[in-house]
């Protein structure tokens, strides 16, 4: 892996290209710095942490491996497109495994659903819980497809730098219902509320209500069937890995333990950052893979973005996050890669959330066991599990200093008490992170962890543009920016640089 100390060689290799800054080495940060490099910018990569990732970082603790973040790798072909840029292949360096089922969802009265990619798998699921909502779910399915074929494999790349922008396809966005819900739209096609629950979940990936997301999302449904849903062996992190391989091959740079103070402006446009130490950095383009609000709010206080602020503070953030990883001392082999335990609740549950911004005593939550796929993650017969419970955002007020503790403990005794019997004894290793790590670590604007919430109001045109409307020459990526969260989503949000960005001029 690229170090610091490699990166002022690394950076001066190509002293005549335009530089390039990009402030954070989330994916979308890492994606951006490949596609620009692959355009003959000079790159250089600025994380605050002491590793690579954001997010996408990892935890190693008495030989476990955790990933921290993302575990759900879906649309490869976004990741392939940048090994290619750089003449390599991406299956020279990673591994993806499928799969298979997708996610298996239990139900508070013990009912199991195994999701996947297969068609008449899929069928025989919905049968079982519901004979009479299988023409109504194949319907669903033909509507997210063709959600799917407009909302992103047509926009998901396309920048949305004016209204007329967005005006041209909102009539495309109503006919498909984006003003809808994403459970409304589930609801129009499926009676059974357990089915309704099955398919209306997925914008809690990227942090959003199922009530309140528009219809837009339900894109998702068919995004996994077409390119399925995927593990890097190894882990995430190895990802993260192969990007900043490849951004040290272009001769780029990725500097960890430095931290952004502020933006440079001049004459309305960046030309580069100043670091807290005080170093200044010069570049001829800026790209901010900081948390958008962060960015306006922080990295450009006091530089002519009063209104952006504004709008950012009025604006819906995305849940917070609860993780607990967690090792075993014996393996669990009944738990699937990836389960997702439905608590007893479902709009309640999630109206406490994300409206009364309550902590909730029962609580949903997604179980990811990646020694079912790769037993190298833990030691010989152990096994390794993250559990993630979405909980309010910081305006919901919480103390998690005074609250992790019991609420781990309460997600433990859950797990024991379902899924896991015999969990509390055989723990062996353990450590949590709340919303108030997401706001020290990764400077997330009230510690959300997933950026601004997917509502229609705040999608496409709405969402802080990928080249900034206030200052030349800055660019946005990542979960804040067009088009939003998850790994497709960052990773699209890089690729709309291509649209935005000018081509590297070299002087002669």
């Amino acid at each position: 892996m690229l170090t610091l100390a490699d990166a002022p060689s690394q950076a001066t290799r190509m002293p005549d290209r335009p530089h390039a800054v990009v402030i954070g080495s989330g994916f979308g940060g890492l994606a951006a710095a490949v596609r620009l490099g692959a355009r003959g910018y000079r790159v250089t990569v600025l994380e605050r942490l002491e590793q690579p990732g954001g997010r996408a970082r990892v935890h190693r603790q008495d030989g476990f491996t955790f990933d921290a973040g993302p575990t759900i790798v879906t649309a490869p072909f976004l990741f392939e497109e940048l090994w290619a840029l750089c003449g390599r292949r991406m299956a020279d360096d990673v591994t993806l495994a499928p799969m298979l089922p997708f996610y298996r969802i239990r139900f508070s009265d013990g009912a199991t659903f195994d999701y996947s990619g297969d068609p008449e798998a899929m069928r025989a699921e919905v049968a079982r819980f519901s004979p009479e909502d299988v023409t109504g779910y194949e319907q669903f399915m033909e509507r997210s497809a063709a959600i799917c074929r407009v909302g992103f494999e047509e926009l998901g790349h396309v920048a949305f730098s004016s209204v007329s922008d967005m005006l041209r396809i909102m009539p495309s966005l109503l006919r498909l219902g984006g003003h809808r819900s994403v459970y409304d739209l589930v609801a129009r096609y499926i009676r059974d509320e357990r089915l309704r629950t099955i398919f209306s979940f997925h914008p809690l990936l990227i942090g959003g209500s199922p009530f309140r997301a528009s219809a837009i999302y339900c894109l998702i449904a068919h995004l996994e069937r077409r390119w399925g849903v995927h593990f890097a062996m190894g882990g995430t992190g190895r990802l993260v890995e192969g990007l900043v391989g490849l951004i040290a091959g272009q001769g780029g740079a990725v500097r960890c333990g430095a931290e952004v103070a502020r933006i440079e402006v001049a004459d309305g446009r960046a030309t580069g950052v100043n670091l807290t130490d005080g170093t200044p950095i010069a570049a001829d383009i800026v790209v901010s893979n900081a948390d958008s609000a962060h960015t306006y709010l922080t990295l450009l206080a006091g530089q002519g973005a009063a209104w952006r602020r504004a709008k950012l503070k009025a604006a819906h953030s995305s849940m917070g996050l609860f993780v607990w990883y967690f090792g075993t001392d014996r393996k669990f082999p009944d738990i699937a890669h990836h389960t997702i335990l439905m608590g007893p609740r479902y709009r309640e549950l999630i109206a406490d959330i994300f409206e009364r911004k309550v902590l909730a005593p029962d609580f949903s939550l997604y179980l990811h066991r990646p020694t079912a796929t790769d037993p190298l993650l833990a030691p010989p017969g152990c096994d390794g599990f993250y559990v993630l419970a979405p909980v309010p955002n910081l305006a919901g007020g919480q103390d998690w200093s005074r609250l992790a503790e019991p609420y781990r403990q309460a997600i433990a005794d859950h797990l024991e008490a379902t899924v896991m019997p015999g969990l509390s004894g055989s723990i062996v290793t353990s450590r949590v992170t709340t919303p108030a790590d997401f706001e020290t670590d990764f400077l997330s604007f009230r510690g959300s962890g997933f950026g601004l919430e997917p509502v229609l109001t705040q999608s496409a045109w709405f969402r802080p543009h990928n080249a900034s409307s206030v200052v030349r020459d800055l660019y946005l990526v990542g979960a804040g920016t067009h088009p939003g969260a998850g790994l497709p989503g960052v990773l699209s949000s890089a690729k709309v640089l291509d649209t935005v960005v000018p081509d590297a001029r070299v002087d002669a």
